[in-house]
């Protein structure tokens, strides 16, 4: 008993306030409407639609370790999978069975293709942000701004749609009975934690985040380490594309703006410190579960969906003052 309790000492007390909150909104939700809420279906589209929403608040997350952020993550996910959409469409007709059944060699271009433009992306922002010293939240909203003008100029406003059946398969298919966007988020979460916790980089960046004055006389490259680290969620945010675009089979200059206000949400309310210097991957999988219940719960009871952008602003709010009082009571 006294092991478990030192071990519980030394867990972070973040980590067990969420998983009690998780705990809560499941129990909440299961007793006011139990017939609805505890469908396998509900838990099962869950794993479906949650996996992209939580690659981009592992985007934010990072970005936030240096106390910058990162508001185009949305108009680099619709960039990377428009281009890799107009790509498919054409080497192959864009809704005939050319398109449908293009082979794993284009496929994979086209991956390579959403991928590279969202490095590309990420890379802009590092430039705005450690070459010309421009404020990260400014540098973020005026790209994120021009990468959906782009997207409104290369398809005229309506969805690119009809993507490879394997593309698809990426978005909506099942690995061993696993919902294939699951598997695709836990690997890459399961990278991004060995990479911020396990390498110089993870570390180099959360010193940059806590002391960025005392990282300079300490001689860490900061500039490099912020730069590489945007490079880090354009990818990330790519990635959440790809999923996005493979579950609804389109892709669109607009498509996930909700999702920005979200993955700030689920970053702050996994521990994040806006200012900098904390973050935990762990974090963002158990406030990314709690508040897919909580919507999911709230979509069962009919609730208005302004209502529901109502409870996520007082959720954020709430997040950022208890984050506020943690920092002010050590």
């Amino acid at each position: 008993m006294s092991a478990l309790l030192q071990r519980l000492r030394r867990t972070d007390t973040n980590l067990l306030q969420l998983l009690l909150l998780t705990v809560l909104i499941f129990a909440g939700m299961a007793a006011l409407n139990p017939e609805r809420f505890l469908r396998p279906y509900v838990f099962e589209s869950i794993t479906f639609i949650a996996p992209e929403l939580g690659l981009l608040a592992i985007a934010m997350m990072v970005a936030m370790l240096t106390g910058g952020i990162d508001l185009s993550v949305i108009g680099i996910a619709n960039l990377a999978c428009i281009l890799a959409g107009l790509f498919f469409h054409s080497v192959g007709a864009p809704r005939g069975p050319e398109l449908v059944y293009l082979p794993l060699p284009l496929v994979l271009a086209g991956i390579g293709i959403a991928l590279g433009v969202g490095l590309i992306a990420g890379a802009i922002n590092g430039f705005l942000i450690t070459r010309l010293r421009v404020t990260p939240i400014l540098a973020t909203i005026g790209t994120g701004q021009v990468f959906t003008g782009i997207c409104l100029v290369l398809t005229g406003g309506p969805a690119v749609v009809g993507f490879p059946k394997i593309w698809g398969q990426i978005g909506n298919g099942t690995v061993f009975g696993i919902a294939a966007p699951l598997v695709v988020f836990v690997v890459v979460a399961g990278l991004v934690w060995f990479l911020l916790a396990r390498t110089a980089f993870g570390i180099n960046l959360t010193l940059i985040g806590t002391n960025p004055k005392a990282a300079v006389f300490a001689g860490l490259r900061s500039a490099r380490t912020v730069f590489l680290s945007y490079m880090l969620t354009g990818g990330l945010a790519a990635i959440a594309g790809i999923l996005l675009s493979g579950r609804t089979n389109a892709a669109k200059s607009d498509y996930g703006t909700s999702y920005l206000l979200q993955a700030v949400l689920i970053a702050v309310l996994a521990g994040t410190n806006p200012a900098g210097g904390k973050g935990s991957v762990p974090g963002i999988a158990l406030a990314l579960v709690a508040l897919m219940l909580l919507s999911s719960g709230l979509q069962i009871m009919r609730f208005s969906n302004f209502l529901v952008d109502l409870i996520w602003g007082g959720f954020l709010l709430l997040s950022i003052a208890l984050a506020a009082w943690r920092m002010r009571s050590r």
